[in-house]
């Protein structure tokens, strides 16, 4: 008997940049992942988005492995400047066809689209006037957002307006691992701020198109464990916690910033600064639903080494295990290892019950605001046995993070869907293809035919079930 609802969507999840290829096809503009990805030393073996796994050309042949696999949902993020070359102005019909076409193959086939307007790949055009830093960005998504409810709202009934921003501001603004390469607290803080106002604007104007659906923002979920219960340690946590949860989730579901964090930030900075009107909007345009992006836990404890206020930085193309969705405080806390725990081959700690217990905490915070999990899964290198891609691996981590979905269910939480990442092995940011996560090989030698894993048909079986047969 399964616990999930009946109308459960069990789907799985990719982005643009990652699997589209054609990055110059009829007519599309550059990304900044387009531009930064040939800069010398950027990404692994220096490779790009330029074909990445060329579902631009072949989705109607991805669609039907969706299909047979039995998906009931695909997430997937639309290329903005696929759809507006320069960012705004005039309108490349062609992109818009493509996702229109995409649209309509997902429907055809029973599989409920959902649509992430904004998966890191800003348009070069607007990076060359300021990116993120610059306030007239907000309005260009507003109007993005807007061109795409308009060709699309009639047939998607599931938005959400941003992916991690956590990634993009924290890896592009203060690392400087990801474009545009900045290592700013300060500005950080401001481009921040910039998207959670675009994201209010394009709620706004979700909520005046007439579509009939629902509107949200997906972060990543990191759950923090104390690494000791010493008064220092819990500080830690606490502080981790407020960072990389609060201050990412309180914007779009509480319409307003945490006081305390705010007013340190500002007393650090002078950041964020805020326009006329800022605050209402933020409040009048609270989401629907949150999605939550749940890989790995982190351990906190407190940094004795430092007491002034640095930034404690590494990337996904690092070593050791600060590799992934975080930035830190040096001299505040630090980032640990477990040393009971499991890690995955890039040492990410697998650690499912963090995805109840973080599920608990939304809940908890926020009330019974609806929940998707939006990704969620096992980056490894996928072993071949006799023509076969045996990724048992995959398949204990995803069962047991479905198990950790089913006790947040048994305990109260509203979660509706299931989109582990990936469904298809894709292009890693920094990573090139050595890292891979989803149900569907792609033969690189082989003109990138498609092979179903031994996780499809695992997924197959389990979402016949609802749930039931894992």
């Amino acid at each position: 008997m399964s616990a999930f609802p009946k109308d459960f969507l069990w789907g799985a999840a990719t982005a643009a940049y990652q699997v589209e290829g054609a990055h110059d096809a009829d007519g599309k503009g550059p990304s900044i992942w387009d531009v930064f990805s040939h800069l010398p030393g950027t990404t692994y073996q220096g490779t790009n988005g330029d074909v990445a796994v060329d579902h631009y050309h072949r989705f109607r042949e991805d669609v039907a492995l969706m299909a047979e696999m039995g998906m009931k949902s695909y997430r997937f993020s639309i290329s903005w400047p696929r759809l507006l070359p320069q960012g705004r102005g005039q309108v490349n019909e062609a992109g818009v066809a493509f996702y229109s076409d995409l649209i309509d193959a997902l429907l055809e086939h029973g599989i409920e689209p959902m649509i992430t307007l904004y998966h890191w790949d800003l348009p070069q055009a607007l990076q060359d006037e300021g990116g993120w830093e610059a306030r007239a960005t907000t309005e260009a998504f507003e109007a993005y957002a807007r061109l795409c409810y308009e060709r699309y709202g009639d047939r998607v009934k599931l938005w959400s307006t941003f992916n991690e921003t956590i990634c993009f501001i924290g890896f592009g603004y203060i690392t400087g691992g990801h474009p545009p390469g900045v290592q700013s607290p300060a500005r950080a803080v401001q481009a921040c701020h910039h998207v959670f106002v675009a994201h209010a604007k394009a709620v706004a104007a979700f909520r005046t198109s007439g579509i009939d659906g629902k509107i949200g923002f997906v972060n990543v979920l990191q759950t923090n464990t104390p690494l000791s219960q010493s008064p220092e340690d819990l500080a830690a946590c606490q502080l981790a916690d407020g960072i990389f949860t609060h201050w990412l989730y309180d914007p779009v579901l509480k319409g307003e910033y945490p006081a305390e964090l705010l007013a340190q930030t500002q007393a650090l900075w002078g950041v964020p600064q805020f326009a006329e009107g800022d605050r209402q909007l933020l409040r009048d345009n609270i989401c629907d639903f949150i999605g939550l992006n749940y890989y790995k836990r982190e351990t906190i404890a407190a940094n004795h080494q430092e007491s002034h206020l640095t930034i404690n930085t590494t990337g996904e193309k690092g070593k050791g295990h600060q590799q992934g969705n975080e930035f830190g405080f040096k001299g505040l806390f630090k980032f640990v290892r477990n040393p009971n725990g499991v890690y995955t081959d890039w040492d990410w700690e697998i650690y499912p019950q963090g995805l109840t217990e973080g599920i608990m905490n939304i809940k908890a915070r926020y009330g019974d605001i609806p929940i998707y999990i939006t990704e969620n899964g096992l980056g490894a290198k996928d072993p071949i046995i006799d023509g076969e891609v045996v990724d048992d691996d995959r398949i204990d981590y995803l069962n047991q993070h479905i198990g950790a979905i089913e006790d947040a269910i048994a305990q109260g939480a509203d979660v509706r869907g299931y989109y582990p990442w990936s469904f298809i092995d894709l292009l890693s940011w920094l990573n090139g293809f050595q890292k891979q996560y989803g149900f569907v090989y792609v033969d690189h030698q082989k003109d990138l035919a498609r092979q179903r894993k031994k996780s499809f048909f695992w997924y197959q079986k389990l979402i016949a079930s609802n749930g039931a047969e894992r």
